[in-house]
């Protein structure tokens, strides 16, 4: 059996669904490879509220076992605190850097985000800007923006509009699987 990690924050974890192991992203994802009789098992490795600088001291946890698939989602976290783009590329290539060191046949996937409207121009430019850049350095499957047709949608959030709700996760399953599948 292959493993696929998913290591994000609450958007991996599955924030405020009824039921996480069947409703989050991660748990989609094994149901579609379920169906399509794949020999992988997934690991969902999210922590609600993780940053960039958290996830990489929080690594060696879940590299512990063997991975051949590795989705890394983290970054949002850091702009909502304040922390500097430049600073969470740093510790988003020192995460990537540690897998490939590892593991170094592994497959990766970088699961991008875009900066909530609330934050102004240049900086949400520069943000977004940093996820394109890893994924071409590292040769990494991409998705550009993780909540592609959910963000700012209230019937696929939850009521904080930040996480998204199970038809949200769904619609972004869906989203993901194109990208992930030729991985498998």
């Amino acid at each position: 059996m292959n493993n696929i990690l998913f290591f994000g924050d609450s958007l991996t974890a599955g924030y405020g669904l009824k039921d996480a192991k069947t409703e989050s992203l991660p748990a989609l994802i094994q149901q579609k490879i379920n169906t399509a009789q794949l020999p992988y098992h997934v690991i969902n490795g999210g922590l609600s509220g993780d940053t960039s600088a958290g996830g990489l001291l929080r690594l060696d946890y879940w590299t512990n076992r063997p991975i051949n698939v590795f989705v890394l989602e983290l970054g949002i976290n850091d702009i909502i605190r304040g922390i500097s783009p430049q600073t969470t590329h740093k510790n988003l290539q020192a995460i990537i850097n540690k897998v490939k060191l590892k593991f170094p046949a592994i497959k990766l996937a970088l699961m991008g985000m875009e900066i909530p409207a609330f934050i102004p121009g240049a900086f949400a430019a520069e943000f977004r800007a940093i996820f394109r850049k890893l994924a071409d350095t590292n040769q990494m499957a991409f998705v550009p923006f993780y909540l592609a047709d959910v963000a700012g949608k209230p019937h696929l959030n939850l009521p904080d509009m930040l996480h998204p709700s199970a038809d949200g996760y769904r619609i972004m399953a869906n989203n993901v699987w194109p990208t992930l599948r030729p991985l498998l």
